[in-house]
């Protein structure tokens, strides 16, 4: 098990525990408690502070296990072996829910959510397989399997997807369309536009700080109506699905909700 704390989507480590103390059958909240300092409100299902850093002010705390954002209080949530627990604070009033995070990578593909580990796919949309290939080399590193194919041969509820092409190849993946809507929805701060040909980098309070065009690419995962979370490996064009496809990796995505790729520049979301 272990235990991140961070603030301002990930931008500034609080605390990082890789063998953090867990007794018996535990919760998120139990575990919380037995390795930083908590203060709790509302009969102890609220966090109000870790270590000294309280919410407030238009921010709150928020947790992921293994990069996916539990839908119950975390007193409420059992741990299962493996899990990567993950606290920030940050603002929401731009996304009150972010329902998927990339920054826990390899999770949740070594041992999935929820208790469940799910079936690993990679689904391609354009004509060369040498992007799909790479990434099937990443999770080969970790001893995974994961079968590929094209867009949509698989059900939404029977595996944990990871989607690879430009983006105005993914128009009939209904997922996809979240990454062209507003950051409270898709819980990505970026979005396509002019029909994929451009990606817009959000700031914290949803705001368009950066506007880029050919080549640029970007890693997000979002969920749609409950499904496992989708990943997307995308871009404005296969040059810029080459730059997200060469920043698939821990190094690059720890501790980040998404990260977009600018003249071979990673850019955590939200941007700066």
């Amino acid at each position: 098990m272990s235990l991140l704390v961070t603030r301002g989507f990930g931008s500034q480590e609080i605390a990082s525990k890789p063998d953090a103390k867990v007794v018996g059958a535990d919760t998120v909240m139990r575990m919380l408690e037995r390795n930083a300092r908590v203060a709790t409100q509302y009969s102890g299902a609220f966090v109000e502070s870790i270590d000294g850093v309280s919410g407030g002010g238009g921010s709150d705390w928020f947790y992921y296990v293994n990069g996916v954002q539990a839908p119950k209080g975390a007193a409420e949530t059992k741990l299962h072996a493996g899990d990567h627990v993950w606290w920030d604070r940050h603002a929401w009033s731009s996304a009150e829910s972010i329902p998927a995070v990339v920054g826990a990578f390899p999770e949740p593909f070594v041992d999935g959510y929820a208790g469940k580990r799910w079936p690993l796919r990679i689904e391609c949309t354009q004509r060369t397989q040498r992007p799909c290939n790479a990434i099937q080399n990443v999770f080969a590193g970790l001893a995974l399997i994961a079968s590929e194919g094209c867009l949509l041969c698989s059900q939404y509820n029977e595996s944990l997807r990871v989607v690879v092409g430009p983006y105005d190849t993914l128009v009939s993946d209904p997922a996809a369309a979240l990454l062209a809507g507003p950051v409270g929805v898709s819980g990505v701060y970026a979005r396509f536009t002019d029909g994929g040909r451009r990606l817009e980098l959000l700031d914290a309070a949803g705001h368009v700080a950066q506007s880029v065009g050919a080549g640029a690419g970007i890693i997000a995962a979002v969920r749609w109506h409950g499904q496992p979370p989708v990943w997307y490996v995308t871009g404005t064009d296969a040059a810029g699905v080459n730059a997200a496809v060469s920043a698939f990796n821990a190094a690059t995505l720890d501790e980040h909700f998404a990260v977009a790729v600018v003249a071979d520049r990673a850019i955590p979301l939200p941007a700066p």
